[in-house]
């Protein structure tokens, strides 16, 4: 039971793995201190918890006069990452956070209700820029352990991967507006639609199925260029707009870090947290949110940026070669 993680003899058995996660936290802030960027803290208490349609985020209500009968709802946060980048356009600079986060809705060996996320934002840097950096933070975290990557990261676009591991033409199935056909990627990877299934269930399930067990496990793996219909808060590619400017990162076979080089362009993000509310209002009646205005009144203020969203927990259970990610939690959620 994850409530009896504290008793000495679960406590002796992971504690090499939480020691280890203390001198990672430490030697995170020594690399991010070293190329100037600025540790800050940000609300977890948040408006709106992020901005996918697949997340679940936990409700709560602030009761600032509890005579008056008058409350507010709040969420927890998914991710620092609305915050931050409010931060960036009031001119803070480079920044990264230790965040705890929450996500409802995912169990497994790999996902915990509340769990840490490390989040950084550089002003001017861009996607290549920004995959370079996070290597050499990945390297550096991992150096001397059994998964410090061999050889430098490998680098494919979505295109390029889908090409190799699933034998088809993705960005056939997306138009000059970033609208994805599932009959024609369902075509081009030889695949019987299932009911129901849209463009972006197809793509993952081909991601999932074929693209993500066939990357090496040995070498860390960038997945960059995405297919418009997953730009989410990424900017588009200015030299084809079926692409978005978004990265993943792979080690492993664990999913590290999401990254963009950023959307900047207000009118598109409101656009697009219109279609997604709606999306999540037909998948998961009564979960819906409010928008961030807030982000909305920063994006024009943003300068041109990147950021990513790596996984702190999972880079320790790499480090660690642990199995569970309460294995490395020092009091994992009852």
């Amino acid at each position: 039971m994850a409530d009896d993680a504290w008793r000495p003899e679960r406590m002796a058995a992971r504690l090499p793995a939480l020691r280890l996660r203390a001198r990672i936290a430490a030697a995170t802030r020594a690399f991010f201190a070293a190329r100037g960027y600025t540790e800050v803290e940000t609300p977890c208490l948040v408006q709106a918890p992020g901005a996918e349609v697949h997340l679940m985020g936990f409700a709560t209500e602030w009761d600032p006069f509890p005579m008056a009968g008058e409350t507010r709802r709040l969420w927890l946060r998914t991710s620092p990452e609305f915050a931050l980048k409010r931060l960036i356009a009031g001119g803070v600079g480079p920044v990264f956070e230790l965040a705890r986060v929450w996500r409802n809705g995912e169990a497994s060996e790999r996902h915990a209700p509340e769990f840490t996320m490390l989040e950084w934002y550089r002003p001017g840097m861009s996607l290549s820029g920004l995959m370079d950096e996070a290597e050499a933070f990945i390297r550096a975290m991992l150096d001397g352990t059994p998964a410090a990557p061999s050889g430098p990261f490998l680098r494919l676009t979505m295109a390029e991967a889908f090409a190799r591991f699933a034998a088809c033409d993705l960005l056939a199935s997306v138009d000059g507006q970033g609208v994805g056909d599932a009959t024609a990627l369902a075509q081009a990877a030889g695949e019987a639609l299932r009911d129901d299934e849209t463009w972006e269930d197809l793509f993952f399930r081909l991601l999932l199925d074929r693209v993500e067990p066939a990357l090496p496990k040995d070498q860390g793996v960038f997945l960059s260029h995405w297919p418009s219909p997953q730009a989410a808060l990424a900017k588009r590619d200015p030299r084809d707009p079926r692409v978005a400017l978004r990265v993943e990162a792979f080690l492993g076979g664990v999913e590290l870090a999401n990254g963009f080089e950023e959307l900047t362009d207000a009118a598109e993000q409101h656009a697009r947290f219109l279609a997604d509310g709606a999306e999540r209002a037909r998948r998961y009646p009564g979960r819906a949110w409010p928008i961030d205005e807030g982000l909305l009144a920063a994006l024009p203020l943003m300068p041109p940026c990147s950021g990513i969203a790596l996984g702190f927990d999972r880079l320790v259970m790499l480090a660690a070669g642990a199995g569970h990610i309460g294995d490395v939690l020092w009091l994992p959620t009852p």
